[in-house]
């Protein structure tokens, strides 16, 4: 039976009104991939902090409940999340910790602030300690807050030495090696043992403490990265 003119015009409107435009499907598939996104930093975030950064992408992709397609389409690889997630948490973070330390008027209180506080971040936010460590080198803006913490501590450590209270071979390579050995080596079997061995490292530390030369020089700074690469386990 043929239709008559009015009732095709009005089917024919309603097929249109279906049917979306690239316009409207392109905005779909935005609006999907922001979802995903913020899913995907979400998780990120929660699994970076308590386990590190070299936590699988998989079990990433897995907490956000997208695929592991879908997070290498949106951020392309580790660093990149990297970047997005941890940047500004960490930053703020070390950068508190390192101005607080210098605003304490004693330059020792602040040194001994600084090395027991970054003791405490690296032994309770693994994302932290990796930052610190200068783990993931491809992560440009997370090398930058690496860089950024490194200068504030030693600007910490050269003010004590300056005001004769810190003894003067001590440098900022000794202070990440030796926290990052107090931080890591006990995190998870006596997650508290840290603030012992912080007590017994700052009185050794104190200038009338040091009995004569060391035997060896510090570690260079590449030489610091592995060791404390190895603590954590090689990205």
């Amino acid at each position: 039976m043929e239709l008559d003119h009015e009732v095709k015009l009005t089917l024919a409107g309603d097929a249109t009104m279906d049917a979306a435009t690239p316009d409207q499907e392109d905005d779909r598939m935005r609006a999907d991939a922001q979802r995903n996104a913020e899913k995907l930093r979400a998780a990120a975030a929660e699994l970076f902090q308590e386990r590190g950064l070299q936590v699988p992408l998989k079990e990433i992709a897995r907490r956000a409940g997208v695929s592991h397609g879908t997070l290498y389409n949106l951020f392309g690889s580790r660093e990149a999340l990297i970047d997005e997630v941890v940047t500004e948490l960490a930053s703020d973070r070390l950068d508190e910790v390192a101005q607080h330390a210098l605003t304490l008027e004693d330059a020792w209180e602040g040194f001994a602030y600084y090395v027991e506080k970054l003791c405490e971040l690296q032994t309770t936010d693994p994302a932290v300690a990796d930052v610190v460590g200068g783990r993931y080198p491809g992560a440009e803006r997370l090398m930058a807050v690496c860089g950024r913490a490194h200068g504030a501590a030693t600007q910490v450590i050269e003010r004590a030495r300056q005001a004769g209270s810190l003894r003067p071979d001590f440098t900022l390579e000794d202070l990440l090696f030796t926290n990052a050995l107090l931080a890591r080596a006990s995190a998870d079997t006596a997650p508290d043992a840290w603030r012992r061995g912080v007590r017994f490292l700052l009185d050794g530390l104190r200038t009338q403490a040091a009995q004569g030369p060391l035997p060896i020089g510090p570690l260079t700074r590449q030489q610091m990265y592995d060791v404390m690469g190895r603590l954590v386990g090689t990205p």
